[in-house]
């Protein structure tokens, strides 16, 4: 199992009912993540402390924004980023940002926003029904914190055959997802045309936009999809897979992808 971050979890005393009894615990830390852009503030998170460059370029990749490298302020100020991008408009990012958040509001203006970011995708991979299966079990595995704390989500990317690449866990199920996208970016393997993500929760259309933009073919969660969620994968291309626990898998878009 991978180590717990030590900005991850905070101690903290609780009365345990009915005993009455004061003991210290081990809770998730939340705390805001100030994104920047050329010095400037374009988004404000709530998350888990760690990983915080790769959620930084995740988060703005999964918006259809392309950075280059992601660090420490000039000052050192805590809970800020700056992220390098490639022809810096503000006002441009301004006015992206504010169409993003009224995604959702309209089904149909949802993914006709994303078609725009994320093109369909197309691998040819395919995974085996015995393979997927395993996955929520071995991230489970590998969430430390989740162990110390019980309060945390987890994305963990997989190969082809199931072999881990990389797992995140935050506070937020989007950021868990947007800081192992931010890694695979780093490692140079975008997009994930030969990969598989899964999800330690339920699938919702944000946690598919964001596979669908970092152009991974199958997505996988132990819980229930939504229905854009599912709309949207089938539109995009992505192989959506939930319910899956207990050796059983549920397949609601591109089954061809998932062989027994």
């Amino acid at each position: 199992m991978s180590t717990v971050p030590p900005q991850a979890a905070a101690e903290i005393e609780v009365l345990r009912l009915p005993e009455r009894l004061a003991e210290c615990d081990e809770v998730v830390v939340e705390e805001p993540l100030e994104i920047r852009v050329g010095g400037r503030p374009i988004a404000v998170t709530m998350r888990t402390p760690g990983h915080d460059e790769e959620l930084a370029l995740g988060f703005l990749l999964t918006e259809g924004i392309q950075g280059i490298t992601a660090g420490p302020t000039a000052d050192f100020a805590n809970n800020v980023v700056e992220v390098e991008v490639d022809g810096f408009d503000y006002e441009r990012l301004q006015r992206h940002f504010y169409t993003t958040s009224s995604c959702g509001v309209c089904g149909k203006g949802a993914l006709e926003a994303v078609a725009v970011e994320a093109p369909r995708v197309t691998s040819g991979l395919e995974v085996a029904a015995a393979v997927v299966a395993t996955l929520p079990e071995r991230l489970r595995a590998e969430q430390a914190t989740f162990s110390l704390t019980g309060g945390l989500h987890a994305t963990g990317l997989f190969g082809a055959g199931g072999e881990l690449l990389s797992v995140r866990e935050d506070v937020g199920r989007h950021n868990a997802l947007d800081k192992v996208i931010g890694r695979a970016f780093l490692d140079g393997l975008l997009p994930l045309a030969g990969h598989v993500l899964c999800v330690s929760g339920r699938l919702s259309f944000e946690l598919v936009q964001k596979a669908a933009v970092a152009g991974c073919p199958v997505l996988a969660g132990v819980g229930a999809p939504s229905s854009l969620a599912i709309e949207l994968a089938a539109d995009r291309g992505v192989t959506l897979c939930g319910f899956v626990r207990e050796g059983r898998v549920s397949v609601y878009s591109q089954p061809w992808r998932i062989v027994t």
